[in-house]
């Protein structure tokens, strides 16, 4: 849940942005240095982390408002969840308008869909209950073994399917590894923001009808 501006304890509210020496030769900007550096991370995602960016964290909730205008004279949109503490930005709802597209995505497979779903109820539960949500590569695995016979009867490929769809979240910073630790990770609280409820509600729906599909097979063949 986004909180107002106002209601934000401890970061100083942002003044009408002047202009300001320049930070290089043929400067016209006004923000700050760390200003820009947030706007620059919001731009290269995936997001600004209050505990991995802390001074773009403070820089970002500051100049809240320029920055949020700044993107939208790109049709883009911040968001900012400062419960989670977590902020990024997304293409913004333009109806009919016909506006570019600046912000790379990438296309989920179904293991990389059922794989965020997994993760996103991890960070769910581990929230509740007042903690950071760790997951380690192997129990991920294991989570995702349920769906192999509907992929693939390539054991093999479907390891590397999964193994693909693991890399991705790293390389997506949606899993940050632990330091000291080679297989456990955290699950990134934007990952939270990315699906809504009806979202997950709609998805797990599909994917229960899918494992149910194949208990009822394997009923099936153990009848036989």
């Amino acid at each position: 849940m986004n909180l107002l501006e106002n209601e934000t304890l401890g970061v100083p509210h942002e003044s009408a942005p002047t202009a300001a020496k320049g930070l290089f030769e043929g400067d016209t900007g006004v923000l700050p240095l760390e200003a820009r550096r947030a706007l620059c991370q919001l731009l290269a995602g995936p997001s600004v982390d209050m505990a991995r960016h802390g001074l773009l964290w403070t820089a970002l909730l500051r100049y809240e408002t320029t920055l949020r205008s700044q993107l939208c004279e790109l049709f883009l949109e911040l968001v900012v969840d400062r419960e989670a503490g977590v902020a990024f930005a997304r293409q913004a709802e333009t109806g009919e308008l016909d506006t570019p597209v600046l912000l790379r995505s990438s296309p989920l497979t179904f293991i990389d869909t059922v794989l965020l779903l997994h993760l996103r109820q991890q960070l769910v539960e581990a929230e509740a209950h007042g903690l950071r949500a760790v997951v380690e590569e192997g129990a991920l695995v294991d989570a995702l073994s349920v769906y192999e016979r509907n992929l693939s009867t390539d054991r093999a490929g479907f390891a590397k399917r999964v193994s693909a769809a693991i890399g991705k979240m790293k390389d997506n910073h949606v899993l940050d590894r632990l330091r000291g630790s080679e297989d456990r990770f955290e699950v990134s609280p934007t990952l939270k923001l990315l699906f809504s409820a009806e979202d997950v509600q709609a998805l797990t729906q599909i994917y229960r009808e899918l494992r149910g599909v194949e208990a009822v097979v394997e009923e099936y063949v153990d009848e036989r």
